[in-house]
């Protein structure tokens, strides 16, 4: 290591560094907003990737009229709203007229 190495950066590679740090910055920001994501019609299988299922789980329930679902031309589209449906209905609250567990294995 030379006594060059440890001398303060230039003005030129600071510009070269805060101009890679902006485009990263921009990167990051550049994904799709909340309202685009209201809007966008997933495909069976981004839906599918959404909900930790496979895509044949999402055509077969779409095709047999389970989950609700558009269509873009012929083409079976979910939307945001749909696939929080799918996620509520799976949604399964606790009894409070049920013994505890403890009780149960107890008795």
């Amino acid at each position: 290591m030379t006594r060059n190495d440890l001398a303060p950066p230039t003005d030129t590679t600071l510009i070269l560094r805060l101009t890679e740090l902006a485009a990263a910055v921009e990167r990051l920001a550049g994904g799709p907003s909340a309202a685009e994501l209201e809007l966008t019609a997933f495909t069976p299988a981004k839906a599918a990737e959404l909900l930790g299922k496979t895509e044949n789980w999402v055509i077969e329930n779409i095709q047999a009229g389970r989950i609700p679902h558009t269509y873009v031309g012929k083409s079976p589209r979910m939307t945001a709203a749909h696939i929080r449906w799918v996620q509520a209905q799976g949604e399964r609250m606790p009894n409070k007229y049920a013994k505890p567990v403890a009780a149960r294995v107890a008795a």
